[in-house]
């Protein structure tokens, strides 16, 4: 048995629950090793208060948050403690799961590496991260991360499995698949892929007792509620440009390409839970830890096999302990018809993220590779509006080649909307991505961004656009939406 310490490295300052940790936590137990988290979450020297951030421009409604949360202080004497006690054979620190680069799972591998360079390791406990970094750039990772010994690429659970089963026998850890590693000679060896995990039910139950109580805690429409981030898949069947999931597709052979924006063979790529496996976890978490919320962070939920969420409709239909539970998803517009909010409904969908990015369906397709028109947009608004589910459009502001007026037309699309939320984000230059490739060409970012945060900042140079005007625009996109365009000017002069 091994001693493993898992780094939640959060510097959101609110309830999440990576999903990364859980599914990696399921493995090592079911091999008999032995698991604990650190998290930083809520220490007041590490985190920003992303909720109060996101509140004062209207991005969250107000609630008693604050009131279920209690913070620390000396996150790094807190964490040198914990690993001077547990003494861990293993630290991990990031990963790859359908959170991707949602709520800061991206940069988990830089805040991790952050906490590592300030605490005296012991010499015998093992780095290891994963993520997205090391999938698309792998001989650049012991430059940027040099705490870190090994490295792996693409989906982890496994491999991590089988790096504490073998962390004494360099022999065997070293020849494991999806590995990055440094030789006694200095040089980077990149091992070939691992196999993708076909079968998600393999993984077993997820572990989301490493948390601690406050964690589940989540402000929603304006009250605050138990919930937790989960996944009933993997995978996505698009190709848009700025999006991580390209990478991952990459990274395990699929890199054909359809005219519409779709990815060829995508039912290889595409893989679910089965729904008794997705049933049986929900209901655990909702009688376990009280959790009423699910926040599913599969890319397009509605791109899930048919025959699976009908069944898990079913099954949850019939359970009336499950009653109060409410699920919020992120879709295509295009997947939104009279048929699929029919199953939304029972699936007790209670909200619907969506991506409207930006208004300009040139720039949509022909920048970004994603082919969701204006009418299909309007119509999924439309269509769930009548059906009750709340809707919520996702929008980016500071893309390569977006300008001011890009900007105040999306503002203006949304007026048109009529969404029930909005969430703005900041362009995000996603290390492997083709738009991040073309950013880095153009001279709108540099080679490699370190802190990048779609919520929080923007690190762009753009000339088109500047930081100053994006952070205006991240402070008062929902406000000019929703009190008219007109107050544009009245704003600028606030500051």
């Amino acid at each position: 048995m091994a001693k493993v310490l898992l780094i939640n490295p959060n510097k959101w300052g609110r309830g999440i629950t990576p999903i990364w940790i859980p599914s990696h936590a399921a493995v090592l137990n079911s091999k008999g090793h032995q698991v604990s988290l650190f998290d930083c979450t809520f220490y007041k020297d590490w985190s920003v208060n992303e909720i109060v951030y996101n509140t004062e421009n209207k991005q969250y409604k107000s609630s008693d948050y604050d009131n279920y949360i209690e913070w620390k202080d000396g996150v790094y004497q807190d964490l040198a403690e914990k690993i001077s006690n547990y003494k861990p054979d293993i630290i991990f620190i990031s990963a790859i799961s359908s959170h991707i680069h949602g709520e800061g799972e991206y940069v988990n591998i830089q805040y991790g590496h952050d906490l590592l360079e300030k605490i005296n390791l012991p010499i015998d406990t093992m780095t290891v991260a994963g993520g997205l970094q090391p999938t698309a750039s792998p001989e650049t990772m012991f430059d940027k991360f040099p705490k870190i010994q090994y490295f792996i690429r693409g989906e982890s659970e496994f491999v991590l499995g089988d790096i504490v089963d073998n962390f004494r026998d360099e022999s065997k850890l070293e020849s494991l698949n999806g590995l990055v590693y440094k030789n006694d000679a200095g040089q980077v060896i990149i091992n070939k892929p691992q196999e993708i995990i076909s079968n998600m039910d393999e993984i077993p139950p997820y572990d989301y007792s490493l948390f601690e109580e406050q964690i589940f805690y989540r402000p929603y429409n304006g009250k605050v509620v138990k919930a937790v981030d989960y996944e009933l898949s993997r995978g996505c069947i698009y190709t848009c440009s700025y999006c991580v999931e390209t990478v991952i597709q990459k990274y395990y052979g699929f890199t054909e390409k359809k005219k519409n924006g779709m990815l060829a063979k995508a039912n290889y790529y595409l893989r679910c839970k089965s729904a008794k496996r997705v049933y049986e976890e929900i209901k655990y978490l909702h009688q376990n830890f009280g959790v009423i919320l699910f926040r599913c962070q599969d890319t397009n939920f509605l791109t899930i096999k048919n025959d699976v969420l009908q069944e898990l409709a079913t099954l949850i239909e019939n359970d009336n302990n499950l009653e109060n539970i409410c699920l919020y998803i992120e879709t295509r517009p295009e997947g939104i018809n009279h048929a699929s909010i029919n199953l939304l409904k029972r699936l007790k969908v209670d909200g619907v993220g969506m991506g409207v990015e930006l208004a300009a369906d040139d720039f949509r397709e022909s920048n970004l590779n994603r082919y969701s028109t204006k009418e299909n947009i309007i119509n999924a608004f439309d269509l769930l509006k009548k059906a009750g589910i709340r809707r919520t459009s996702y929008n980016i502001i500071g893309l390569p080649g977006q300008d001011e007026k890009m900007i105040l037309d999306t503002i203006i699309f949304n007026q048109g909307l009529h969404p029930d939320n909005m969430t703005v984000a900041f362009y995000s230059p996603y290390i492997g991505t083709e738009q991040q490739q073309k950013a880095k060409e153009e001279n709108y970012f540099d080679d490699y961004e370190y802190h990048v945060d779609g919520q929080l900042r923007s690190v762009t140079k753009s000339t088109l656009v500047s930081v100053e005007t994006l952070n205006f625009y991240k402070k008062n996109f929902i406000k000019l939406v929703t009190e008219g365009i007109e107050q544009l000017e009245k704003l600028k002069e606030q500051g």
